[in-house]
């Protein structure tokens, strides 16, 4: 069978660093390992506004269909839901979830209007989409009416980077890896931590500034601001547990590395952090600060049996799986 050749955008990697540019990037190198594909990216523009606005209209509206067209590609794959609304050529999106339909007052002006506008259309215009749980298949069907036959849940996979063996940050500290934004609950989970008595350990909060006006801080808190993945191991391996209370998530990443790192977490009860921690993590109501102190002291008291149960629940994700399956979807839309 002759390789396909796959337009991916990659344009999302100019705007963020966080999980969906782990996603991206991960899933790529995978797909290059499978075999099968041959894939090129394309991408557009910078981060700010102005270029965002500029990416959404001109960009995904016009130029990429048209080049994915004249390139000859099999398949057009946007990673994210910012896609063609019209493509000649068959079109994959995946959606990592859908908070800006649920909480659209967390986002920018920008992004509620474009999103309102756009995602009905792109969903429409998939010849196939890809969720990242089946809570954001759900949401797919629910929100947008997608027929649940034309979505496959693909889940995120852990690099290698992430597992227990390995240098670990010293010190005494509960790490939360976040970007600051609303929906991620910091400001309770700072709160939550002042209530817990954990012995004086430092809350170490690692992620890209965001909007919102989120701001850390306070007594034995640190913003660290984004680190690279080879620190973030060490830290999620140093750590006494991990915290993601996090209010609406449509998979949580930064749960699975924890886990596959041996390290206890946890999290708020949101559905997609429940269906990737399972009973190997520790979920909390994420709008109350005490039960988020409760939380913390437990995953504290029971890091190690919470760690292995992490690590062996961890195994089930890899980006060679995710790969694999996302290869057959685009076998399923070539024509």
């Amino acid at each position: 069978m002759p390789d396909l050749t796959v337009a991916i955008d990659v344009s999302p990697l100019a705007q963020t660093r966080a999980g969906t540019a782990r996603h991206i990037e991960s899933l790529t190198a995978a797909l290059e390992e499978e075999g099968g594909v041959t894939l090129r990216r394309y991408g557009f523009g910078g981060p700010g506004r102005a270029t965002a606005a500029v990416r959404d209209v001109v960009w995904y509206l016009a130029a990429l269909p048209e080049r994915a067209r004249r390139d000859g590609a099999d398949v057009l794959h946007c990673p994210t839901f910012r896609a063609p609304v019209r493509s000649r050529v068959p079109l994959v999106v995946t959606v990592h979830d859908l908070a800006v339909l649920r909480h659209p007052l967390t986002f920018n002006r920008w992004t509620q209007t474009y999103s309102a506008l756009a995602l009905p259309r792109v969903v429409r215009t998939a010849a196939a989409i890809v969720a990242v749980s089946e809570f954001t298949k759900r949401e797919l069907v629910e929100l947008l009416g997608v027929p649940e036959e034309k979505v496959t849940v693909i889940p995120n996979g852990v690099g290698r980077q992430f597992r227990p063996e390995g240098a670990a940050t010293r010190g005494d500290f509960v790490l939360a890896v976040s970007t600051l934004e609303p929906r991620k609950n910091l400001t309770r989970l700072v709160e939550g931590f002042g209530r817990a008595h954990l012995d004086g350990c430092e809350l170490l909060v690692v992620g890209a500034r965001g909007w919102g006006g989120v701001k850390v801080g306070g007594a034995r808190v640190r913003w660290l601001g984004e680190v690279g993945d080879q620190e973030l191991a060490r830290l999620y391996r140093g750590a006494r547990c991990v915290a993601y209370p996090s209010l609406y998530e449509g998979f949580g990443l930064p749960v699975l590395e924890a886990m596959a790192c041996g390290t206890s977490v946890v999290t708020s009860q949101a559905p997609a952090l429940r269906e990737v921690g399972g009973d190997a993590v520790i979920a909390v109501d994420a709008l109350d600060p005490g039960a988020i102190a409760a939380g913390l002291e437990e995953a504290v008291a029971r890091r190690e049996e919470l760690g292995r149960a992490g690590v062996e629940r961890a195994r089930a994700y890899t980006w060679k799986a995710a790969a694999s399956a996302t290869l057959e979807v685009y076998r399923s839309v070539d024509r």
